[in-house]
């Protein structure tokens, strides 16, 4: 018989659908295996369900296995005293507490929280140098530790993962402080890394002996697919002969591992940070789903006995981000000649996520941004308007140092603030979110010094899946995917250079130009809904006719105003906006604009 600890008291687990059933009964041993887990013994008595969710045996085979043995043995046996479970004929040992736990329920379980005292104390809490609070998720990187693929060769036989620390001193404890770290790391580090490779070593450091807890979730990545673990025990320090695993974890990995390439985006951009530790719990939700099936996902919640108007966290996660196809009544009310123009618009924005609106002055281009920005995005509230300008910078778009008073002292100090992209952003990603759209309109996103307001966001634009560190924070960012971006263009405008080449392989360019649907029509469109007489849209288009560069012609939103249809209105409009940008056009050529362009002109000739 294993000799059972005497620090712990004795652990409870409450079966599902176990009232009137007693609970499972066991204790904490302080017997390990062969990869430093602790192991657990069930009392015999305890009670164990009788139905196993269908996909326990592909995705837990060793507890399902062993489960099985068990019955076949008569260690696990129908239940005299309740009908319909069975029951433990004598004391069993486990590997760990959560795997007894899943052997026990038949489904997949945290065996660190749900195994509690009579006082609902979870055993977590039991554990030496373990923070409190919610498990988490953590990715650990093995597979290129100096040349070495230790997932393959040591973490996935063994039942390991392990941190390279060569030149720590023995004698490091688990739950050791991020001071003492920082002290350590300094001094046994000094002479052969960099002050910020020394910064992230503490990091990482920290993050593997105190931050990381028996029944914390375990991610690595080797051989293009990622595995997935549970940590089983407390962590130590051994003096490995080549000094690349000198702090190891148990860890229960799962059977099979993941291909990287079909996991969702979210995860991905986690995974791409270039760091040996890094936190996965803003993606927990989508670990907990990996290989499952929605139909396993909903078995499996059932077996938890969660609130049924609470939603499953991996189902959630699982929620598609939708773009709604526009509809008639949305082309009716941008008065947009084909439902169907509309459509193709929001299935580039689908493909691409950055869109650009670009043609002459008036042309609608900010307000159909807008609205159509507010329509797909199901509100005002998920969309947020910024307007480059050639003094705009990444500080201004992104995030910078900003003086800022403290409300207390009144003190003006330098802070980092963050923009509107990076707001906007926060915004998209928090949990809950994250199958809904968010747009950023950038007005005149071509007057602004594009490569210097981007920055190192050039990047994210292509590559959505992906992460990078940023300037000033230091954080490791990636742009949500249910970010989009649509800017506009004034194609008139000379004083700033097109956009580069880099710019536009990341966006789609849509026109919108007097010659062309939906703006060609606009006009008139918009004088028959008002009840008034179409000559307006007569005169325009002779307008354009005359002119030679399309980039140049005149937008139909200046003949779009109440004040145009005013006693004089539309020759004072004609004479203070339309004449002075032709005249600006043909600076220096000496022509006649007013004879070449005038309302008596167009007037004269079209009569």
């Amino acid at each position: 018989m294993a000799e059972e600890s005497r620090q712990h008291p004795e652990f409870r687990l409450r079966l599902p659908s176990g009232d009137g059933i007693d609970r499972a009964r066991g204790v904490l041993l302080d017997e390990t295996g062969t990869n430093g887990s602790r192991k657990f013994l069930v009392r015999a008595g305890s009670p164990v369900r009788e139905h196993v969710m269908p996909s326990l045996g592909k995705h837990f085979k060793a507890p399902a296995k062993r489960r099985e043995e068990l019955r076949a043995q008569g260690v696990l046996a129908p239940s005299a005293r309740w009908p319909g479970w069975l029951e433990l004929t004598e004391d069993v040992v486990f590997g760990s507490p959560s795997f007894a736990a899943v052997v026990l329920v038949g489904a997949p379980r945290n065996g660190w929280e749900e195994w509690r005292t009579e006082d609902d104390k979870p055993l977590s809490d039991f554990m030496a140098g373990v923070w409190a609070g919610p498990n988490r998720s953590w990715l650990v990187r093995g597979s290129n530790v100096t040349g070495l693929d230790l997932v393959q060769r040591l973490w996935l036989p063994e039942g390991r993962v392990t941190l390279a620390a060569s030149r720590l001193r023995q004698g490091v404890r688990q739950g050791v402080s991020k001071d003492g770290l920082r002290t350590l790391v300094q001094e046994d580090y000094e002479s052969t890394a960099t002050y910020s490779q020394r910064q992230q070593l503490v990091e990482d450091l920290h993050a593997f002996l105190s931050r990381m807890k028996p029944g914390d979730t375990v991610c690595t990545i080797s051989g293009g697919r990622l595995y997935v673990g549970e940590i089983t025990g407390e962590a130590e320090q051994t003096e490995s002969e080549d000094r690349r695993s000198n702090l190891r974890r148990p860890v229960e990995w799962q059977p099979t591992g993941f291909s990287y390439d079909d996991l969702p985006e979210e995860l991905q951009q986690k995974l791409s940070v270039q760091h040996d530790v890094v936190d996965l719990s803003a993606v927990q939700a989508h670990i907990e789903g990996l290989g499952l099936t929605d139909q396993e996902l909903a078995e499996e919640a059932e077996t938890t006995e969660r609130d049924p108007s609470m939603e499953i966290p991996a189902l959630a996660a699982r929620r598609e981000l939708e773009l709604p196809e526009p509809t008639d009544g949305l082309a009716a009310e941008l008065l947009v000649h084909d439902t169907e123009w509309l459509r193709e618009v929001r299935d580039l924005l689908w493909d691409e996520r950055q869109l650009v609106l670009y043609g002459p002055p008036g042309t609608g281009k900010t307000y159909l941004a807008l609205k159509l920005a507010e329509f797909l995005g199901g509100g005002p509230e998920q969309v947020k308007l910024v307007q480059f300008h050639p003094s705009y910078s990444y500080e201004d778009f992104f995030e910078g140092f900003r003086p800022q008073e403290d409300p207390e002292t009144r003190e003006v100090a330098f802070r980092l603030t963050a923009g509107p992209l990076r707001e906007l952003a926060d915004l998209a990603s928090r949990e809950g979110n994250r199958h809904i759209p968010h747009f950023l309109v950038i007005d005149e996103i071509n007057r602004a010094n594009l490569a210097k307001v981007f920055g190192e966001l050039y990047f994210l634009l292509e590559y959505r899946n992906k992460s990078v560190r940023l300037t000033y924070s230091g954080d490791d960012f990636a742009l949500p995917p249910n970010l989009f971006v649509i800017g506009t263009m004034n194609t008139a405008d000379r004083s700033i250079a097109l956009v580069d080449a880099a710019m536009r392989r990341r966006f789609a360019f849509v026109e919108l130009s007097p010659r062309v649907e939906p703006t060609s029509g606009l006009l008139r469109r918009w004088l028959e809904r008002e009840g008034k007489d179409s000559e307006p849209a007569d005169l325009l288009d002779a307008l354009n006719t005359r002119i030679d560069d399309p980039d140049f012609r005149i937008g139909p939103s200046y003949l779009m105003k109440k004040g145009v249809y005013r006693e004089g209105g539309l020759e004072r409009t004609w004479r203070t906006k339309i004449l002075p940008l032709l005249e600006e056009h043909h600076y220096g050529e000496g022509m006649d604009v007013e004879k070449r362009y005038g309302l008596a002109t167009l007037r004269e000739s079209s009569g």
